[in-house]
C-alpha cells in the first residue's frame, strides 16, 4: 500500500537570508523541533529517522527513512533514498530555499510504502480500506504540522 502526503509553506528567519540559507542547508537541524519525527540524525550527506504515525487499530507505526541532501544556490533538496528489508517505511522528499529578508519556502512530499497482508474475501478488503483512510488521514495530519515544528527550530528574534 503506499499513501502520498505533501505540504508546501514559508516562514521567515528573524536573522536574515544567510541564516535562512543556513537554516534550510542543514535538515537535521532545521526538522530538530518536529515532533512526530525521531532518531533524526544527519552526516551531512543524508539526513535520516522515524516518523511517527498513529494508525487506528494498528496503533503507533514508525515509518523509518533516509533522504540525500543536495544543497543548491538557493538553499538544499531532499531526494529519498529507497529503503530494503522494511515492512513499512517513508520516501520523504522537499525543496527548501531561501530569499531576502530572511523569507523561506518549503515544500516537502511524503511517500508512506506499507506491506498489508493480502485481503482475503470482503472483510479483509474492507478492512485493508479502513487502514488505507485512516493511515492516509494521519500522513495529511503529519504534512500539515510541518510548519509549526519547523518554526519551533528557529532562533527567537
Amino acid at each position: 500500500m503506499i499513501l502520498s502526503a505533501e505540504q508546501s509553506f514559508t516562514l521567515r528567519h528573524p536573522h536574515g537570508q544567510a541564516a535562512a540559507l543556513a537554516f534550510v542547508r542543514e535538515p537535521a537541524a532545521a526538522l530538530a523541533g518536529v515532533r512526530f519525527l525521531r532518531g533524526l540524525d544527519s552526516d551531512g550527506e543524508q539526513v535520516w529517522g522515524e516518523l511517527l504515525v498513529t494508525v487506528p487499530l494498528l496503533g503507533e507505526v514508525d515509518l523509518p527513512f533516509r533522504s540525500e541532501i543536495v544543497r543548491t544556490p538557493q538553499g538544499a533538496e531532499l531526494r529519498p533514498l529507497t529503503l530494503t528489508g522494511e515492512r513499512a517505511w517513508v520516501a520523504v522528499s522537499g525543496q527548501a530555499t531561501a530569499a531576502e529578508g530572511g523569507e523561506m519556502a518549503f515544500a516537502f512530499q511524503f511517500q508512506a510504502h506499507l506491506a498489508t497482508p493480502e485481503a482475503e474475501g470482503w472483510g479483509g478488503a474492507a478492512f485493508e480500506k479502513m487502514v488505507q483512510a485512516a493511515a492516509g488521514r494521519t500522513l495529511e495530519r503529519v504534512a500539515k504540522a510541518l510548519p509549526e515544528g519547523l518554526a519551533a527550530g528557529l532562533p527567537p528574534a
